[in-house]
């Protein structure tokens, strides 16, 4: 039986490590993947399972962007550093207003929102925003290209785009890219936005889910959530890789039309077997 469950975590880390960095969102297929193969543990273990998880994922991130993150290497001039902090301070002002209210409302969306029907609507939603957006931008060009064209206070506009994600099946990476593109910003470095935002925020709801759970594992436990943590780590660099490469010469329609087929999915199955 144990063999059985750590296969089910290696399952969802590969779930985890796609789903986080393209814009279909995570929570929502991991909610969705949780009615089918659901883990022999406690309710409380596996609510905080969904989103420890996301460590393995976050850590490709800074694996990956180590060196453009890293305000202290001595490879860089004191230019450099300063563009770094600079990186880094406009991430701070972008992850406020999700920060804030995550932290406020994170027992009444576990509650309320944590659920098949506010997957597949926020699914199609974004999904059919996201087709709308990219044809507006068909005859759009960005006007933010870089780190150092995006402003502070576009940076915490797009973090308001960031609170949109947190109800489930709209996608943090899918908010925060929408809100990128519709803000001026190419879309690499939308992505890279997302991806850096992502950092502090993804720490930040691990750490609450595990004081809010406690430290006291199992061994099983244990060996579900470093398996699940591993896996999503190493599917997440191809997945990062696969995005990046991907939107240099596609834009997202491709995304929202699999985001409207997957909600009007997962309506008709619990309609059908619930």
């Amino acid at each position: 039986m144990p063999i059985i469950e750590l296969l089910k975590a290696v399952l969802l880390g590969i779930v985890e490590g796609v789903t986080e960095w393209l814009p279909i969102s995570s929570t929502g297929h991991m909610i969705l993947l949780d009615e089918f193969i659901q883990l022999k543990a406690s309710p409380a273990f596996k609510e905080m399972f969904l989103v420890v998880i996301q460590l393995g994922a976050i850590l490709a991130v800074v694996l990956l962007y180590f060196n453009k993150l890293n305000p202290f290497s001595r490879r860089k001039t004191s230019r450099q550093k300063r563009d770094t902090l600079a990186i880094w301070g406009k991430v701070i002002v972008g992850i406020l207003p999700a920060a804030v209210l995550g932290v406020l409302f994170d027992d009444w969306l576990d509650e309320h929102l944590y659920n098949y029907i506010t997957v597949a609507v926020t699914l199609i939603l974004y999904g059919i925003l996201f087709i709308l957006v990219e044809n507006r931008n068909k005859t759009r060009r960005p006007t933010v290209r870089s780190f150092h064209d995006l402003s502070y206070q576009t940076a915490f506009q797009v973090g308001l785009f960031q609170v949109l994600s947190l109800i489930p099946g709209t996608s943090r990476s899918g908010a925060t890219i929408l809100g990128g593109i519709l803000l001026g910003a190419s879309r690499p470095l939308a992505a890279e936005y997302s991806f850096f935002l992502s950092i502090p925020v993804m720490f930040g709801a691990s750490a609450l889910k595990l004081v809010k759970f406690g430290l006291h594992f199992t061994g099983m436990e244990t060996a579900l959530l470093i398996t699940g943590m591993i896996v999503a780590f190493v599917v997440s660099i191809a997945a990062i890789k696969f995005l990046l490469s991907y939107i240099k010469n596609n834009d997202f329609k491709a995304f929202g039309w699999y985001r409207i087929v997957l909600g009007i999915l997962v309506i008709g199955y619990f309609l059908l077997f619930h």
